[in-house]
């Protein structure tokens, strides 16, 4: 396997993250409605598929290689995923408990730490999560297209993240010096 892909990961994470941002980017867009006559319910078969199965084995396939923080992440969010496609019907309640659990699980990966890319991604999928539970009890449609559009930054995030790592883009923002680093105080 090519060991040499950068975003500090192999090529299962590359895997794992676009299977994650396909499905955020499909979950999200429901959620915004803003295509035509496409919601979150139309994202089910990807949620099943690639954000179930597929994120769960390469959550296997990582930790396998003993990559444990993106084999917890993927296996985890792999069966989170399985579960919202195959669960149907569930009352509000049900359904905005599931999220802020989801929103539970996105929240310790951002404070994980790893890359900025996945802290970044994990944050955003966070904050959209919390949102959607928030809206789901409140009943507020207005604020479940804003915790969508925040599916799709995360969604994003995951797209560019592994793009990245495949094609040797930059990876983390460049810091910049502190005013004065370097320079030496002169008699």
């Amino acid at each position: 396997m090519d060991k040499d892909v950068s975003a500090g990961s192999g090529i299962t994470t590359v895997v794992g993250r676009l299977a994650l941002g396909i499905t955020l980017l499909a979950f999200g867009l429901g959620h915004t409605a803003v295509i035509d006559g496409v919601s979150a319910t139309d994202a089910a078969s990807i949620a099943q598929y690639v954000g179930g199965i597929a994120l769960f084995v390469a959550g296997l396939m990582a930790l396998r290689e003993g990559d444990s923080a993106g084999g917890t992440a993927f296996s985890v969010l792999g069966a989170l995923w399985f579960t919202w496609a195959v669960a149907g019907e569930a009352s509000a309640n049900a359904a905005g408990l599931f999220l802020l659990l989801f929103a539970l699980v996105a929240l310790s990966l951002t404070l994980a730490g790893g890359d900025q890319l996945g802290q970044g991604m994990y944050g955003l999928f966070f904050v959209s999560l919390l949102l959607l539970a928030i809206a789901v009890f409140a009943e507020n449609d207005g604020l479940a297209k804003v915790g969508g559009w925040f599916a799709v930054a995360a969604g994003a995030v995951a797209w560019y993240a592994a793009t990245a790592a495949l094609a040797h883009w930059p990876t983390a923002v460049p810091r910049r010096r502190a005013a004065g680093r370097g320079v030496t105080a002169t008699g």
